[in-house]
């Protein structure tokens, strides 16, 4: 019997329609009806990522989510490409720490055959051994492309020595070593184990009917056994290390600097909190790390500051680029900034731009069908709710300036920063003391 109910928000919201169905094999589906658009996106969020994986199969997640697109039973992938783009349809895939996802994007009017398409794509895959040794080259290329970019190294070095040791820290796509080795069992395998109904979350948002939709993906995805209702086993959390990594890289024209802390996770009734904390360290061209480095001082192009936050741990991260003359600079100012944000409270004109900026965010993007698709599946994964605008926006508005510094004097020790330094450093050295904040 399928289960179908109302989503109750905890704050009611008139502006948000969302429904959910458990089919009888356990998968589940979460619509949002926005009548006023004529646009439908859907996608099937599996609820592992590669910090799931053991560390011989590093990458896996992401060159199975590569491999679905080679073809199936019924379809070349030459024909999917075909049939996807006849009836306009954007589709897209990736795969995160946590998640992997399909989705596409369509005119209401071709729900039914992307509907086919997800399902064929998903439910069919053939897997070819000649597919499996052609998409490893791919990954092998791509993996040489990344390695190449220098902000995707700094952040991929940064990570993999903030965890060390733990699968959270090994990078997404795998390494040379562990793509080469995947084989037709091992992707098998994985498949099997990973794309079952209670490891997903079929999620939809735009001009669309529940009742009907849920129709339309229990007929497609019915057949797809309910495998165990075990849950997943996840590792215990990382430990985190703050270790200081200088990489020299001579091709390099700029340093990449990467510094970061631990930081709450994505549950932590801290994270609002977080946000305007990451808004007003360096969220924004207002925000103090941007100001004072590249607007008064002109030091460099780019820096930011964000927030990783995942179901157990999570990091606070600074990122500039900057010559290496220029870099003990850069980083004495940082860690100023952030001495700042623990001695000083912060001004409430500040706090209210960084709150007015993030609620412009949040608003902002949920004004598309695929933002809100991707919005209800995060939120079923993490909270197990969904949560309003009118919610949301009441936390933000609660947080207040000694929140906000308490919370820098909790994340910003001495002995909890972690940096990376990519590029060309010549004899440059960083002493722990520079970090003292």
């Amino acid at each position: 019997m399928i289960e179908t109910a109302p989503v109750l928000p905890a704050t009611p919201s008139p502006a948000r329609s969302i429904r959910r169905t458990r089919l009888p094999n356990g998968l589940l589906v979460l619509t949002e009806s926005i009548p006023q658009i004529r646009s439908v996106s859907m996608g099937v969020w599996i609820a592992s990522g590669s910090r799931d994986e053991s560390l011989d199969l590093n990458g896996i997640s992401h060159f199975v989510e590569h491999m679905v697109f080679k073809g199936t039973t019924s379809r070349s992938a030459q024909q999917f490409a075909r049939e996807a783009d006849s009836i306009g349809g954007n589709f897209d895939a990736f795969t995160g720490k946590e998640t992997i996802c399909f989705n596409i994007k369509v005119l209401d009017e071709n729900v039914a055959p992307a509907l086919d398409l997800l399902a064929d794509l998903l439910l069919h895959p053939t897997f070819t051994p000649e597919d499996i040794v052609r998409e490893q080259g791919v990954i092998l290329e791509e993996l040489k492309m990344d390695a190449d970019n220098p902000d995707y190294l700094v952040h991929e070095t940064f990570t993999q020595n903030f965890w060390k040791g733990h699968a959270l820290g090994r990078p997404i796509l795998g390494t040379v070593k562990t793509v080469s080795a995947f084989t037709r069992p091992t992707v098998l395998d994985f498949y099997a184990d990973r794309f079952t109904p209670r490891n997903m979350v079929f999620s939809a948002a735009g001009h669309l009917h529940h009742d009907a939709f849920v129709a339309q993906v229990a007929e497609r995805f019915s057949g797809l056994p309910a495998g165990s209702d075990a849950p997943l086993v996840h590792l215990p959390a990382p430990a985190t290390h703050p270790n200081i990594t200088l990489k020299r890289k001579k091709s390099l024209e700029q340093v990449q600097l990467c510094l970061g802390v631990p930081a709450p996770p994505v549950e932590s009734p801290a994270r609002y909190a977080v946000y305007l904390l990451n808004t007003m360290l360096g969220g924004g061209m207002s925000s103090r790390l941007f100001q004072t480095i590249r607007e008064e001082r002109g030091l460099a192009y780019s820096i930011y500051s964000e927030t990783s936050p995942f179901r157990d741990t999570g990091a606070l991260s600074i990122y500039a680029g900057t010559s290496a003359e220029k870099t003990p600079e850069v980083l004495r100012l940082t860690i100023e900034e952030l001495r700042r944000l623990k001695e000083d409270t912060v001004p409430e004109a500040e706090l209210k731009r960084a709150k007015d900026q993030l609620k412009s965010n949040i608003v902002l993007g949920l004004e598309s069908s695929s933002s809100r698709m991707s919005n209800l599946a995060r939120q079923q994964m993490y909270f197990g709710r969904f949560f309003s605008v009118d919610e949301i926006v009441s936390e933000v508005e609660s947080v207040v300036p000694a929140g906000v510094q308490a919370l820098a004097q909790q994340l910003f020790r001495p002995e909890a920063i972690a940096l990376t330094l990519v590029g060309n450093l010549g004899d440059l050295t960083i002493d722990r003391n520079a970090l003292a904040c």
